[in-house]
């Protein structure tokens, strides 16, 4: 159910965007009945927004002719930054759905005025990316912000949570951050059913209530959900464990290696690097492209991959 500001806000676009509107179809388009309509409508004309009402067959609400809203005061650069958080988000995954950013962007253009709405329009239309859009997993905009909410207010939160076989459990939660990771929302939080730290893909949550007890498991000392989360992305069991080491220090090893993919740990000067794989032919073509040495810890198979994949680049290099 919408708040009320929601619903003000609703209305007030809608009574902008079409000449007539009856209750019936504003009661209809809100969720909401006909005696909540008319208090909407009188708190509108409370705020001084003439909206008149026509009786009889054929009647509804309208605007006055003639009134506008005043135009969105932005500048040039703070309209850009808005334009493009909107168009980034939606290229991203970032928002709840591609048709909210779609909205937004539709409110922005009407109430900025005319000859910086044309220039914001020109930029969106010629702007490129050299990544392609990602394929992200939208999150229900109340989800978002009831976790963000209970995260702030260090709260529990209780939830269905979906695994990635389908399986289903209750879960009683204290969460500790939200991330999102290439077009997907991660929450980090202390599972109280199995008493240990977790993540969790936001889009498998469902009905989620904050509940009034506190959160009784604070996030350790220094505790990073952005690096919690990109290691137990790291941590996601594959077929194959492997184990190579590097004659790089951490950070030139993390430098070239993505934080979701691999866990670094120095040893011995150097770094040694444990990652989850599917394949190992691709990951013999990751550890070629490092441009450094490397020495194969295991799996054994992991060194065929390697010799096949010389093989194949000494005979084109031949040819």
């Amino acid at each position: 159910m919408l708040s009320p500001t929601s619903r003000l806000l609703g209305l007030l676009e809608l009574l902008q965007t079409q000449p007539l509107t009856t209750g019936r179809e504003i009661a209809d388009l809100l969720g909401i009945d006909r005696r909540t309509v008319r208090r909407d409508v009188a708190a509108l004309q409370g705020l001084g927004i003439p909206v008149e009402g026509e009786r009889g067959v054929g009647g509804g609400y309208r605007m006055r002719p003639g009134f506008r809203l005043p135009p969105l005061m932005l500048s040039d650069d703070e309209a850009v930054a808005v334009v493009l958080g909107l168009v980034a988000a939606r290229r991203l995954g970032l928002g709840a759905t591609e048709e909210a950013a779609d909205g937004a962007l539709g409110k922005i253009h009407r109430v900025l005025p005319e000859a910086l709405r044309r220039r914001v329009e020109a930029l969106e239309e010629t702007l490129g990316f050299t990544s392609g859009a990602e394929a992200g997993a939208p999150v229900a905009t109340e989800a978002a912000l009831l976790l963000a909410g209970a995260i702030r207010r260090r709260r529990r939160v209780t939830a269905r949570y979906r695994s990635f076989e389908g399986a289903e459990s209750e879960r009683e939660l204290s969460p500790h951050g939200l991330v999102v990771h290439s077009g997907r929302w991660y929450l980090a939080a202390h599972d109280h059913r199995r008493d240990a730290l977790r993540t969790f893909r936001v889009d498998r949550l469902s009905r989620i209530a904050v509940a009034s007890a506190a959160a009784a498991c604070p996030p350790p000392d220094g505790f990073d959900t952005v690096e919690y989360v990109r290691r137990s992305l790291a941590r996601v069991p594959w077929p194959y464990e492997v184990e190579v080491l590097l004659p790089l220090s951490v950070e030139d090893a993390r430098s070239r290696l993505p934080a979701t993919l691999a866990e670094l740990e120095e040893e011995g000067g150097g770094t040694l690097v444990r990652l989850r794989t599917s394949s190992l032919d691709w990951t013999a073509g990751l550890l070629a492209g490092l441009g450094c040495e490397f020495a194969i810890r295991g799996p054994e198979e992991l060194r065929e991959s390697v010799r096949a994949l010389a093989d194949r680049l000494t005979a084109c290099a031949t040819r």
